[in-house]
């Protein structure tokens, strides 16, 4: 029997609040001889790549038991369910069916379909390198939302630019496995226009309610010397203001403008377009130092002793069974420091993702890590940050990147041991969490 963690309740966040649940395509979709293939096709089938040595072509085999899988958010009791349109099934024939087919289901069950139109899985044969790419992502998104648009009402463009840019392009350990350290910038710059020119293309067809799912954290500095203060800085301006400050200022950071290619100053105003709502996916906050000389291992991430700076432990706070520190206090200080760096240029936000990995189906250590974090997100509304919504990363275990299989962030435990069968079994987490949304009604 899974026992229950006795807290007390969660404080009750405004009425019209979006309660919501997380998936990406190419994480638990499968069926992948059903689809062309992406990047990170070409990467898994790269030996050593993925730690366990697998890959995503069955996955949570999502595509054929999607209909388990909404009556899991029914259960659940969310209000809506944001997953990812793979850009690689839409070029398949008949691809786009089955997003037809998944969103009625979701509308049926009650729950609002929020699609994501771009999760990494980048068809293959494209390069973000290349101005076009952004290009052709506008002319995708223009397929989508005429298929889909009479029932999905809210939509996000691009999920985590800021990770697809440095783990895929500057660092090598995702797709598609580059390692162009700081000449990966304009894999950054075209994901950002590719935004803007989404924004345009949705706005066209009549959609009103848009965003972009963004990654941030603070950075602290690993202490108060000059070299600290210094690298902890550039990191900020690397990983969070490169991809705030273009969309809410209409400008990059200072000395980055200049890096980018193309027509930077009317790319901007395209980046630039009005949001509905700033989406934040938050995990945890980061401590930098000076760089220390050699190559060191932080979260599954190897950093390359040439960059400016280093990532350090942050002592004394629990961690996930990814490494990752548990910080929900971290959630509170990111939302008033954009409040207070943005101002009204803020648009409403949504915490797009936040979740943790850990192991177990009585995953007490998620509840905590929820319970903490919902605490502190409640902590930032009322110091006035206009909060409208919160999704929990993620339904499902799933395919985690080049981690494999070997990370568990669901709510609902699937078992990969036998692909014919995939049994789905809701944790401890998910009982806790229908409870939560129960008493928030």
């Amino acid at each position: 029997m899974i026992r229950r963690m006795a807290m007390n309740p969660i404080p009750q966040f405004p009425d019209g609040f979006l309660w919501g649940v997380s998936t990406s395509a190419h994480q638990i979709e499968g069926a992948a001889d059903a689809r062309e293939p992406s990047v990170w096709d070409a990467f898994t089938a790269q030996p050593g790549r993925i730690k366990d040595g697998s890959t995503a072509a069955v996955a949570c085999d999502h595509y054929h038991r999607y209909g388990e899988d909404v009556a899991l958010l029914a259960g659940l009791g969310v209000d809506a369910y944001r997953f990812s349109v793979s850009w690689p099934r839409v070029l398949s024939k008949g691809g786009l069916d089955f997003y037809d087919r998944l969103v009625d289901e979701v509308c049926a069950a009650g729950v609002r379909p929020v699609p994501t139109l771009f999760h990494w899985d980048l068809p293959a044969g494209l390069d973000w390198l290349e101005r076009d790419t952004a290009h052709r992502f506008a002319e995708y998104v223009s397929v989508v939302v005429d298929r889909l648009g009479d029932r999905v009402k809210k939509w996000i463009t691009v999920n985590e630019p800021a990770e697809h840019t440095l783990l895929g392009h500057a660092l090598g350990t995702h797709a598609p496995g580059r390692q162009l350290m700081f000449d990966a910038l304009p894999a950054a710059h075209h994901q950002l226009l590719a935004h803007g020119l989404a924004v345009q293309a949705l706005r066209a067809a009549g959609a009103r309610d848009i965003g972009i799912a963004n990654s941030h954290g603070p950075t602290w500095p690993a202490s108060r010397e000059p070299a600290d203060l210094e690298a902890a800085a550039f990191y900020d301006v690397l990983l969070n203001r490169l991809f705030a400050d273009p969309l809410l200022l209409g400008e990059y950071p200072e000395g980055l403008g200049e890096l980018m290619p193309g027509d930077v100053a009317s790319d901007l105003k395209v980046i630039a377009e009005p949001l509905d709502f700033y989406g934040i996916n938050y995990y945890a906050p980061t401590r930098v130092g000076a760089p220390q000389g050699t190559e060191i291992e932080f979260g599954g991430v190897r950093i390359p002793a040439e960059l400016p700076f280093t990532v350090r432990q942050i002592e004394n706070v629990p961690v996930t069974d990814f490494g990752w520190p548990v910080v929900p206090e971290g959630l509170t200080e990111l939302l008033t420091g954009f409040k207070e760096r943005y101002g009204d240029r803020l648009p409403p936000v949504v915490i797009t993702e936040n979740g943790c990995s850990y192991p177990g189906i009585d995953d007490q250590d998620r509840i905590a890590y929820l319970d903490g974090h919902l605490r502190a997100l409640h902590r930032a509304v009322e110091a006035g940050v206009d909060v409208r919504g919160y999704f929990v990363w993620s339904l499902l275990d799933n395919f985690e990147w080049a981690e494999g299989y070997e990370r568990r962030f669901g709510l609902v435990h699937v078992d990969f041991s036998d692909p014919g069968v995939l049994k789905r079994t809701p944790k401890a987490s998910y009982a806790w969490l229908r409870e939560v949304l129960r008493d928030q009604r």
